[in-house]
């Protein structure tokens, strides 16, 4: 079924009802569907450049809140030196490159250059600070520079806690930020930050380069905090991106807690399959129903819900009607759209990607409120979920956003 002037809201909601009735799907006619979707809006790509146990896994750790050992189990060879790890991995809301064997074989970044060429990317070089021998880190960004001058280049300084004192702890607040460095950091450490500094001095271009010293530690070991450091990577990432990764990942202080984070990350991965698909020139109504019933799917099982009809006719009859006049409002309120999805009215390409993504967003939230609730035994309010559905719809398309102006 595809969008076109004859759809509305009805086709929508009986089409989204069928699929989660009936799961049944053609699946290579759907994965067809989801690598255009995905080549339309891809996933940006963190390139992460170091030695081996420099922390480069304990970094995407700590960015996307997931396990180290999950990570480990990610990664897919994508270049002959380099692995790809896609977070979440259906649904990737963002990529990681990680170069392996660094200063351990004769390495040429040309092939992952060429890869990184068509993403939109951000240059993460990761040294421990305790480890002066980084040539052939520097020698590879330096020829990579040479090819793109205007690429950011983010260092971080990992393993802080080795070049302490006996007994030596955190100092708090993080003052790594500071030129030049207090001297209330440990001499051997500050000695160790500084030659690393110096040393990338030649590396050529024109784009900044910062640093950022962090110590990303277990709970385990000690030392508090054990993410030492992360917020003002997390700052110096944003200010090198327009994508608003932090957002796309963590959500906002509302997002606490394993299940809500999870959650979150599974929402915000199928809405951007869902705004990649309405990105195309012709919507397949089929598909975009399809990611949102997998959405809807992976939400129960995360809650521990069973989702057999009798919920699945419950939530539905919950949403129903508030869901179409809300949905209505805003559309009628804005005055960008191509196809929007789910109408049918044509007037810009992005309104139609930013309304499938935005309602996948909306859908999402609203099912963890459901699963939420009935997971603690507690009714379920029509009214908030409804509430709660027409309110994400604006906040997704805001997070989105971003996303949805690198795609075109």
């Amino acid at each position: 079924m595809k969008f076109n002037d004859s759809n509305n809201w009805t086709d929508y909601w009986a089409q989204l009802r069928k699929a989660l009735m009936n799961p049944r799907v053609d699946d290579a006619a759907l994965e067809k569907s989801l690598r255009k979707a995905r080549e339309k809006i891809p996933a940006p790509v963190i390139w992460l450049l170091g030695k081996t146990q420099a922390g480069k896994t304990s970094i995407i750790s700590a960015l996307t809140g997931s396990e180290t050992a999950e990570i480990g189990n990610g990664f897919q060879p994508c270049t002959r030196y380099s692995n790809l790890y896609d977070f979440p991995a259906d649904v990737p809301i963002v990529r990681f490159l990680d170069t392996r064997g660094l200063g351990e074989v004769d390495y040429d970044p040309g092939e992952d250059i060429q890869y990184c060429e068509s993403q939109a990317h951000l240059l993460l070089a990761v040294m421990k600070v305790a480890d002066q021998r980084q040539e052939m880190v520097f020698s590879v960004l330096k020829r990579i520079r040479q090819r793109h001058p205007e690429w950011p280049l983010l260092i971080a300084q990992t393993g802080l806690h080795e070049l302490y004192p006996l007994g030596g702890e955190h100092i708090n607040p993080w003052p790594y930020g500071a030129d030049p460095l207090p001297h209330l950091v440990p001499t051997d450490l500050r000695h160790a930050l500084l030659a690393q500094r110096h040393a990338a001095e030649k590396i050529p271009g024109t784009a900044p380069i910062d640093w950022v010293a962090i110590d990303l530690t277990m709970p385990e070991d000690g030392f508090d905090p054990f993410n030492y450091g992360l917020e003002a990577l997390w700052q110096t990432i944003e200010s090198h991106t327009s994508i608003g990764l932090q957002q796309l990942l963590s959500g906002n202080e509302e997002v606490h807690g394993i299940y809500s984070r999870a959650a979150h990350q599974q929402i915000v991965g199928y809405s951007m399959t869902a705004a990649g698909l309405g990105a195309l020139p012709v919507v397949d109504l089929v598909a975009v129903s399809t990611v949102q019933v997998k959405l809807l799917h992976g939400l129960a099982a995360l809650y521990g819900q069973h989702w057999d009809k009798n919920t699945i006719t419950e939530f539905l009859g919950l949403m129903g009607a508030g869901i179409a006049s809300g949905y209505l409002t805003r559309v009628v309120g804005r005055a960008i759209a191509k196809v929007v999805p789910f109408w049918g009215q044509t007037v810009g390409a992005v309104w139609s990607a930013s309304s499938s993504g935005a309602a996948t967003y909306a859908l999402g939230k609203a099912a963890v409120y459901f699963f939420t609730r009935r997971k603690n035994g507690l009714s379920v309010d029509p009214a908030v979920l409804r509430r709660i559905y027409s309110d994400s719809l604006a906040h997704g398309a805001a997070i989105l956003k971003s996303r949805l102006r690198g795609g075109f």
